[in-house]
């Protein structure tokens, strides 16, 4: 095993046996990847999330200001469907296995090896943030940071799973949250009122404008795969049993949306249909889908030192909230083929691939 692979393996492997699903404190995590950036000056970036759980994202810097910096989430998906431990990280044949080994603790590892190896007249920053995959509010807090804007970064390398292609844009996210109210009773009765009912005429429409979206071209870009935007659906009776009037109904739509394409009419139906139905609306936006084109210097680069064009992707990262700090692109190793699944896993050659070519990264910006 090459220096980086161990150096990267033994990180990583560290990283994900400390629990840190976005739920809960990410604060062990966080002193975890602190303790290895000795000669850093960092920032500690603490709030409380929603729910008042103490969240912290880290700016890690060291040498002059500007260059371009890595960064990465500390956070996890929750540990639905494992049945192996999901914080017992496991090595077989050469693949680390264990929830967040690919999203993103191995990626994070790989920024940290590259970023403490530079010689130090290079500018190196490291952007570590957590609930990257809720609210993105570690991101938000970053790009907010004073430390951090006044390090004049030139870019940003997100280091999520793209089997080390550059992602030159991708997606960002509405999400809309619907709720109709009734009265629970017991249903024999005839005294309740069934919630579902005042929902089902905006699911109904909700339909319709999900078919839009596959169908219009107008609402479609070519340029990403698949074309049509993402408008997800979940509904929630909140545990109520078969024999009760539905007291709370609650759908929930996550809108994923393109940069070019003007979806004004997809909100303002959304919006129309709640009214008409009689069901309060709340929605959560990311920040402007973040997508740079494939001659910006910053998406050159990342092809010249990869070798790979610059592609698309319909997800979304932290990019949406961290391109009001820099030009983001997506670089990290593995694939997310395995990511939000009982089965994550990542390939240790290819998380030691990354480490050099974050350290080429990095020394671009000196």
């Amino acid at each position: 095993m090459t220096e980086d692979a161990d150096a990267v393996l033994r990180l990583a492997a560290d990283l994900v046996a400390i629990d840190s699903r976005s739920s809960i404190s990410n604060l062990p995590v966080a002193e975890r990847i602190e303790a290895e950036l000795k000669g850093f000056e960092i920032e500690r970036v603490n709030y409380a999330d929603a729910n008042g759980v103490a969240k912290r994202a880290l700016v890690a810097h060291r040498g002059p200001k500007g260059g371009y910096a890595l960064s990465g989430h500390m956070d996890t998906v929750p540990d639905t469907g494992w049945t192996d431990p999901p914080w017992t990280p496991r090595v077989v044949g050469g693949v680390l296995h264990g929830l967040g080994s690919v999203d993103m603790k191995g990626p994070v590892a790989a920024c940290i090896v590259a970023a403490r190896s530079m010689p130090m007249g290079v500018p190196v920053t490291l952007l570590l943030t957590t609930d990257e995959e809720t609210s993105k509010q570690g991101a938000r807090a970053i790009a907010a940071s004073a430390y951090a804007t006044s390090l004049g970064l030139r870019g940003i390398v997100v280091a999520e799973p793209t089997g080390l292609a550059p992602v030159r844009g991708h997606r960002s996210h509405i999400e809309y949250t619907a709720v109709a109210t009734g009265v629970q009773a017991h249903s024999s009765t005839g005294l309740g009122t069934n919630a579902n009912w005042v929902l089902i005429p905006f699911l109904a429409e909700m339909k319709t404008v999900f078919e839009r979206l596959r169908s219009d071209p107008a609402l479609q870009d070519a340029a990403y795969e698949p074309p049509f935007s993402d408008f997800n659906l979940i509904v929630d009776n909140h545990g109520t049993a078969v024999n009760v009037t539905v007291a709370k109904a609650t759908a929930r739509i996550k809108f994923r949306r393109s940069r070019s394409v003007d979806y004004s009419a997809i909100e303002a139906a959304v919006h129309d249909a709640a009214r008409r139905a009689g069901v309060t609306l709340a929605e959560k936006r990311e920040g402007t889908p973040p997508e740079l084109p494939p001659d910006h210097p910053l998406i050159r680069l990342a092809a010249a030192e990869t070798g790979e064009a610059p592609r698309t992707a319909p997800y979304g990262t932290d990019a949406s909230e961290l391109q009001d700090l820099a030009p983001c692109v997506v670089l990290g190793p593995g694939s997310i083929a395995t990511a939000h699944t009982p089965h994550e896993c990542v390939a240790v050659a290819d998380l030691a691939a990354a480490v050099p070519v974050f350290r080429r990264m990095l020394a671009a910006g000196a």
